[in-house]
């Protein structure tokens, strides 16, 4: 059943506001000639050791790379422009410094659970746009269940109407996976799932 939102999993997922400093950093290459959408691209995220970590946007990005703690291994086809230079878009940047990621990196949220199970309803095996998506409890809460990555599953509204405050075999739905945490294997197929386009995330993604 849908959550009045108690627990911050239904909440539309925010992004982290940069520190003004960022803001400062960024604001000369962000002009009305870039191609709209371009700061939002994706970009392939690698550890100081070339093992794929993360997917940013653009934006993001271009932070990291003019702060001097990342550089760019492969580059966009785009670019963005001051009023003095211009900067080819990075596809794929890499950290300078180590960074130690702790076996679970994803945070319980709305945004990562249909992140994982790829804005498709566990039920019904049907994808969706993430604004005609909810999360449902597969053990209702008024039984136990709890608000955990074994426990919650993206699901249509039409489904989780069907199911209610039922167990999926006591509504006769059945489960098209078995819910897991979002580990750093997960985080990789959602990488290739992104950069499947982008021939050069490719060599990266050998995992």
């Amino acid at each position: 059943m849908r959550s009045s939102g108690q627990d911050g999993l239904y909440a539309r997922p925010r992004m982290a506001p940069g520190t003004a400093a960022d803001k400062a950093r960024l604001a000369p290459f962000v002009s009305p000639s870039s191609r709209p959408g371009v700061m939002q691209e994706p970009v392939l995220v690698l550890n100081a050791t070339f093992e794929p970590i993360n997917v940013t946007a653009v934006r993001r990005a271009m932070v990291l790379l003019l702060k001097g703690v990342a550089q760019a291994e492969e580059l966009n086809h785009a670019e963005v422009h001051s009023a003095t230079k211009a900067l080819k878009v990075p596809s794929v940047i890499r950290l300078l410094a180590y960074r130690h990621i702790p076996k679970q990196t994803r945070a319980l949220s709305r945004k990562n659970i249909l992140l994982r199970d790829h804005n498709t309803c566990q039920f019904c095996g049907n994808a969706f746009p993430a604004s005609e998506l909810t999360l449902d409890h597969v053990v209702p809460r008024s039984r136990g269940g709890r608000s955990s990555w074994e426990n919650l599953v993206a699901c249509c509204y039409q489904c989780n109407n069907a199911k209610g405050d039922r167990t999926p075999e006591e509504a006769g739905l059945q489960l098209q996976r078995r819910p897991r945490p979002f580990t750093l294997h997960t985080s990789r197929q959602l990488m290739r799932l992104i950069g499947h386009k982008d021939e050069k995330w490719r060599k990266y993604l050998f995992y």
